[in-house]
């Protein structure tokens, strides 16, 4: 009878999950066409009411253009994505544009008809949101005409910008300096002008009316009243249903645990009892599987310059253009550093779980494919070809050694946060996950053969395939797309694929690995992981949109953002009973102790799980909360606290489970893996608490208080208290160094104190287990 509830229950979650992925990522899609037909349009021209042109569809398209290849989101923002220190492009232009026109106005009309009660400046503002937020857009000429008031205030910004971006005079020197730009990088006349263009187009995005309605293409974001962008209606009642939602989505699940908690107490354990040996520790390891130690080598390399790229980077915002006194910034300039960190905390956590699908993989099947070693080789060579090819791309492009712009979209920098890399980099990399795809299918097959349950190596399967798949999302936009439509696909890859599926993975990879140790009852880690995937899928697949609500794109869209964001959190808040199903099976048996740091890695997991993901990732997820947040230092304290918090100590902790088929574990230095886990938390939590969360938290009483550029200016961000908050980052970012340094040692000694031989019999079979 317990057999036909597991195996009924488990079809029914396979249904469900089925059925609901067909919805979500449907429903994903169709709104994916609403954001095609209604993003904001870009016009053929710019024309005043005489017939003067002051910008083109080309001067627009190749102002993105330029403005990719300086850094692009590296280098301040667009619509509230991009890096934190220099302004938002959008934000800075509309203030400057409506104080420009508000100027004009008012010599111009100094003597305006009075309305009773009013006073003549509140008659000019008026005015001024009239006039800017009134879409003119002619859909069948393409041609959006404005006056000849606030074509003046337009030249007046752009020229601006032109001084700006070409480091014209000692002002606007010291201006680059505090934006941290490249002192000698800079901009030619015609560049200076194309990137005004676009920078233009996108705050006329962001404060004119869509047809027929109140609200601006970007949902009246950035804040600032003084051209009528407020909250809408819309932002507040959806952010109040969000509330709601995620108060009912907790209290049904821990009604749900605590009702299956006696069941599932009793349930997890394997039918044989605890395993009384370590079962990993008799598994032959394979050529292919001592192949992927080069790829763990690589991971920890990575690390340490990841973190070190970051601490010079933070550096940028109190001192502009050096490091300590060290003119940093004439070989490796804040877009370039800080495109190298984001990317690298993505591809160093990456390799280490594609490594560990690799390891694995012919250890569950107990089958070594032909040639499965050279594949394996092949794709690292593959793989650091990538690295160190975006990366060369990227440093020219930022130093203006690319002066063809589509030769930079195909090699150097793409400009977009996490997506950096060239277009041809990108479909090598694409090539490159296919790959990996086969390789561990191929070596997975004879596992999905076996009689039994297969439905742990079945998800397995299906988020392998899917992290292959979901990164093409990447390639769905070429060198001119309106970068709403980008926005849409470029979420897809940084939430859905790194974000969604490979959390799937790795959950299901922890699991098969729990199963095999005999430590977690099969049928009850199939059902536990399933439920979970559905949990965080149901929520997670529509919360991608949740990135989307100011980028031109339909309210639709922030309503779903909005609602499935905060059923996201939902799973989160139960991460103590987790915690206590880890804690306790590393009690059962001496054997386990020697997975104590693993284990430990995981727990760590589930709590930065519940702070980085959870508390942080909600307290900006509310379209109320990101109106006034978006783009400033609560994203970075969400961001570094959920990257490294859960996906980072994640990697760390299957590095280490697959370390202990590549080296000798009674050669293990556990003092310093000890130092290492205590100091990457402990310094992680102290470079958020003590820095990031009140520099975001101050910008956010700034944003709410004046405007939104406002929080973003030179002015602002290099005041004493944000410098000050800057600085109090020093000792989280030591401690956090000291964990990385001694995790790095760590690798070092395990993997030079010596290594397990390679056997020559087969790896030892699977337990009729169904594994």
């Amino acid at each position: 009878m317990q057999t036909y509830k597991t195996t009924f229950s488990l079809k029914r979650l396979w249904i469900i999950l089925g059925a609901s992925m067909l919805v979500m990522f449907s429903t994903l899609l169709f709104f994916g066409r609403e954001i095609y037909q209604q993003a904001p349009p870009i016009p053929e021209s710019f024309q005043t009411t005489s017939g003067e042109i002051i910008y083109t569809r080309a001067d627009i398209e190749r102002g993105q253009n330029v403005w990719q290849s300086t850094g692009g989101m590296q280098q301040g923002s667009i619509w509230g994505h991009g890096g934190y220190l220099a302004p938002d492009w959008t934000a800075d232009w509309l203030r400057r544009e409506a104080e420009g026109l508000l100027l004009a106005m008012t010599g111009a009309n100094g003597s305006a008809e009075m309305i009773p009660g009013v006073s003549a400046q509140q008659v000019h503002e008026i005015a001024l949101r009239t006039e800017m937020r009134e879409n003119t857009y002619d859909p069948d000429s393409g041609i959006v005409t404005i006056s000849t008031a606030r074509a003046g205030a337009i030249k007046d910004v752009a020229e601006h910008y032109h001084r700006l971006f070409q480091g014209a005079g000692d002002e606007y020197l010291a201006l680059r300096k505090e934006y941290a730009f490249p002192v000698y990088s800079i901009l030619s006349r015609d560049e200076a002008e194309a990137l005004s263009a676009f920078i233009f187009w996108s705050s006329w995005s962001a404060v004119t009316n869509r047809p027929g309605d109140d609200i601006t293409y970007t949902s009246n974001w950035p804040h600032d009243p003084l051209v009528g962008n407020t909250p809408t209606a819309s932002v507040y009642m959806w952010s109040i249903i969000s509330v709601l939602l995620l108060l009912a989505g907790i209290g049904a699940l821990v009604w749900y645990y605590a009702r299956q908690y006696d069941v599932w107490r009793t349930d997890m354990v394997p039918e044989t009892g605890f395993a009384k040996e370590d079962a990993l520790a008799t598994v032959t390891i394979t050529p292919s599987m001592r192949a992927t130690a080069k790829y763990f080598w690589v991971v920890g390399a990575l690390f340490v310059v990841q973190v070190l790229l970051g601490i010079v980077t933070a550096h940028y915002a109190v001192e502009g253009q050096g490091f300590y006194g060290l003119p940093l910034i004439d070989y490796l300039p804040y877009a370039v550093t800080r495109t190298w960190h984001t990317q690298l905390s993505v591809l160093w956590i990456a390799t280490a779980w594609l490594a560990t699908g690799l390891y694995v993989a012919p250890m569950l099947s107990g089958h070594e494919p032909k040639f499965q070693r050279f594949g394996v080789n092949f794709l690292f060579f593959s793989l650091l070809i990538i690295v160190v090819g975006s990366f060369a791309g990227q440093w020219l492009a930022v130093h203006r050694f690319i002066p063809d712009l589509a030769v930079n979209f195909w090699f150097g920098h793409q400009g977009y946060e996490y997506i950096d890399l060239g277009r041809f980099w990108q479909i090598y990399l694409f090539i490159g996950l296919l790959l990996w795809v086969a390789l561990v299918l191929r070596a997975l097959w004879p596992a999905l053969q076996k009689s039994g349950n297969n439905s742990l190596i079945f998800l397995v399967v299906i988020s392998t395939v899917s992290i292959g798949l979901l990164y093409g999302a990447g390639l769905m936009w070429g060198q001119h797309t309106n970068i709403a439509i980008m926005e849409y696909w470029r979420w897809w890859v940084v939430h859905l694929w790194v974000e969604g599926i490979f959390e799937v993975f790795a959950t299901a990879i922890i699991s098969v690995l729990f199963v095999r140790m005999g430590l977690l009852r099969i049928s009850v880690a199939a059902i536990s992981v399933l439920f979970a995937t559905i949990i965080f899928l149901n929520g997670g697949v529509l919360g991608t949109f949740h990135h989307l609500y100011w980028s031109g794109t339909p309210v639709s869209v922030l309503a779903l953002g909005a609602t499935f964001s905060a059923l996201e959190v939902v799973p989160l808040m139960v991460v103590g009973f987790e915690a206590y199903n880890h804690a306790k099976m590393e009690k059962e048996a001496l054997w386990e102790k020697a997975y104590h740091w693993p284990f430990m890695f995981f727990s760590a997991v589930l709590v930065w799980n519940m702070v980085g993901a959870g508390l942080f990732g909600f307290m900006i997820n509310p379209p109320v909360a990101l109106y006034y947040m978006q783009g400033l230092n609560t994203t970075a304290n969400h961001g570094h606290a959920a990257l490294f918090g859960v996906y980072g100590m994640l990697g760390i902790g299957l590095m280490l489970f697959c370390m202990r088929g590549l080296t000798d574990v009674s050669q293990w230095n556990h003092k310093l893996l000890k130092v290492s886990f205590w100091s990457l938390n402990i310094g992680l939590a102290m470079m958020t608490f003590l820095s990031l969360l009140p520099q975001g938290l101050w910008q956010t009483y700034a944003s709410i208080k004046h405007y939104y550029a406002y929080a973003r200016t030179a002015e602002f961000m290099h005041s004493a208290i944000m410098e000050g908050f800057v600085w109090a980052r020093v000792p989280g970012d030591i401690v956090f160094s000291v964990g990385v340094f001694a995790f790095a040692f760590f690798m070092y000694q395990a993997f030079t104190a010596g290594k397990k031989s390679v056997g020559t019999h087969a790896i030892a079979s699977v337990s009729s287990k169904g594994m």
